[in-house]
């Protein structure tokens, strides 16, 4: 292997240490012992790792670098760091007691969300194998994802069992523990839903917006500003936002894109016959 190939592969083995790191502390700690600190630094070291990730792919497209071993290696540590580390954060954050009902809806939901991830990135992966070559495919893959990518779902289900155990969330609308559970069961089943579907989500960074630059600049300056103070002040509800609006508008995108499929072919039946179709 070339020195330089090994440089993406260096950001994604560092991401998937962030998984493991993830997984391993909030292993250790005892069964209602989990903090909301515990929860935030997790879920800091789990968007280090989605920022690795995003890293090693430009950098081996910038370096022409790409290669099987890295795909497959970036898919294995996309699968831990954002597949099972977020379920095993769910898990020991709530904490509830072992065989009963709320303890058997919790583990299922993680399972159907790990194994969904899981699933998601083997489609992906073999997907990508079959359109290589194929400039009109993989514009169109690069566009649109098919099904919710596990590096957008796993922000989400962070953000909201931190959003959750948050002290803020609680002064403002207090919920028992099983109700908890029960939000929290319910996202990881919508997730792991979504993720195998064929919706259609699209890339960040392929939007194209037709405003001038300085309006972009000037817009892009005050969304930061008021999500960095968001962020500062009340970093729960704007993680859990950002990540949450992603979802929603994207569904959103995917039913219109639906509905005007069918009014369209509703409307085939109504157009004028061509010259030739009469005289046949």
């Amino acid at each position: 292997m070339e020195r330089k190939a090994i440089v993406p592969n260096v950001f994604t083995a560092f991401s998937l240490s962030c998984g493991l790191f993830v997984i391993f502390k909030m292993s250790m700690l005892q069964p209602g012992a989990v903090t909301y600190h515990n929860v935030f630094v997790s879920a800091c070291i789990l968007m280090l790792a989605a920022f690795l990730d995003l890293m090693d792919g430009a950098i081996a497209r910038a370096m022409k670098v790409e290669s099987e071993f890295g795909t497959v290696f970036d898919s294995m540590s996309d699968a831990v760091s954002f597949g099972i580390a977020p379920a095993v954060l769910v898990l020991k954050t709530l904490s509830v007691q072992p065989a009963t009902f709320l303890s058997f809806l919790i583990v299922c939901s993680a399972m159907v969300y790990a194994i969904s991830g899981v699933l998601r990135l083997v489609r992906y992966t073999v997907t990508s194998h079959q359109i290589q070559g194929d400039k009109e495919k993989m514009a169109q893959a690069k566009a649109n994802f098919t099904g919710i990518p596990i590096t957008a779902a796993a922000p989400i289900a962070t953000s909201t069992i931190l959003l959750l155990v948050s002290d803020e969330f609680n002064n403002l609308c207090a919920i028992s523990s099983t109700t908890r559970v029960v939000v929290a069961a319910s996202v990881l089943f919508i997730l792991g839903f979504f993720m195998v579907s064929r919706w259609k989500f699209p890339s960040v960074k392929t939007l194209r917006i037709r405003v001038s630059s300085f309006s972009v600049l000037l817009f892009t300056t005050l969304i930061a500003a008021v999500v960095l103070f968001g962020a500062v002040h009340h970093f729960p509800l704007v993680f859990a936002g950002l990540t949450w609006s992603y979802f929603v508008v994207s569904l959103v995108l995917s039913a219109v894109r639906i509905v005007s499929g069918k009014r369209l072919q509703a409307l085939e039946d109504f157009e004028p016959e061509s010259e030739e179709d009469e005289i046949s």
